[in-house]
């Protein structure tokens, strides 16, 4: 992706290196769990457990690439946060430029569209751990949107997880993340996530697992919507639309648990298919908009 004459975000909060302390909730939650799997387990024991907190309720209110869900507890302690010296202040400014691009498009889409304005979301640089509205937010989830306080939250070290151990290389890949999760934003700005909330009332967990799938499919839709205003504006290098599917690929759930155990167990999605993914990603890239991202529209077999 061409940069050089983008701005940056001044949108940006840089935690890394700063300590944090957890709100006490009671218990020890999926945050505290991850913290100490993702110090001591192997690589496809980290995948797996993922998935199996994500199963069984531990995405949380973050609402990210991975993770995903209502409700989570965290244990009260204080965070030791080390930095991440592999992280450059390039991959930063980076991350702010794309994020400047996402509020350009989405300024200019709530006017065309009538929406009033857009309040831009702000990005949190941090490393480890951070104190979220949400809760402790772990850089073992990966880049997470939190919706009661409006910020997306990003350990850069993910870059690396996401080109070594997803094999989604590239820097598209990554702007491809932070898209979705500004798509995420857009859904708050929209009502989506409060409609989203009030729907998951009182269903099973599978129907709340594929109310779920409807809203992370949008935000897939909603970043592949920018991806098509970078394609006009002439910042697309070859190889950056390839480098975001298979970014989504590589997060689909079915991608995800085979990999991790052999097998899949579809009323356990969260997040879709890594062709539903893709296929979302590709429409947004098509249409460009926002009208025609309804995910939460016909039956779920259609998705």
């Amino acid at each position: 992706m061409k940069i050089d004459d983008l701005r940056k975000s001044s949108n940006i909060d840089d935690r890394r290196g700063q300590q944090s302390y957890g709100t006490s909730r009671g218990g020890m939650g999926s945050g505290a769990l991850l913290s100490i799997l993702f110090s001591r387990g192997s690589w496809k024991m980290k995948l797996f457990m993922i998935i199996i907190l994500i199963m069984f309720g531990g995405g949380g209110a973050l609402s990210g690439i991975f993770t995903g869900g209502t409700s989570q507890s965290y244990q009260s302690n204080q965070i030791s946060q080390k930095k991440n010296t592999n992280v450059s202040d390039a991959d930063a400014e980076f991350v702010s430029k794309v994020l400047g691009s996402t509020e350009d498009y989405w300024n200019k889409q709530f006017k065309k569209e009538g929406l009033g304005d857009y309040s831009e979301p702000e990005l949190v640089f941090y490393s480890g751990q951070t104190t979220t509205a949400c809760g402790v937010g772990q850089a073992s989830s990966g880049p997470f949107y939190c919706p009661a306080d409006e910020k997306v939250y990003l350990d850069l070290s993910f870059y690396d997880e996401l080109s070594n151990r997803y094999g989604a290389k590239g820097d598209f890949a990554l702007a491809y993340v932070i898209a979705h999760e500004v798509g995420h934003h857009v859904q708050n700005e929209l009502g989506t996530m409060t409609d989203y909330n009030k729907a998951r009332q009182g269903k099973s967990k599978a129907e709340a697992n594929q109310l779920n799938v409807r809203l992370e499919l949008q935000a897939d839709y909603y970043a592949g919507a920018w991806a098509s205003y970078v394609k006009d504006e002439g910042l697309l290098e070859k190889g950056d639309v390839q480098e975001a599917m298979q970014a989504a690929h590589a997060v689909g759930d079915d991608t995800l648990q085979q990999e991790a155990y052999g097998r899949t167990v579809p009323d356990s999605f969260t997040h879709g298919t890594s062709e539903q993914r893709q296929r979302w990603f590709d429409k947004g890239y098509q249409y460009g908009d926002i009208r025609h991202g309804n995910t939460f529209q016909g039956s779920y077999g259609d998705l």
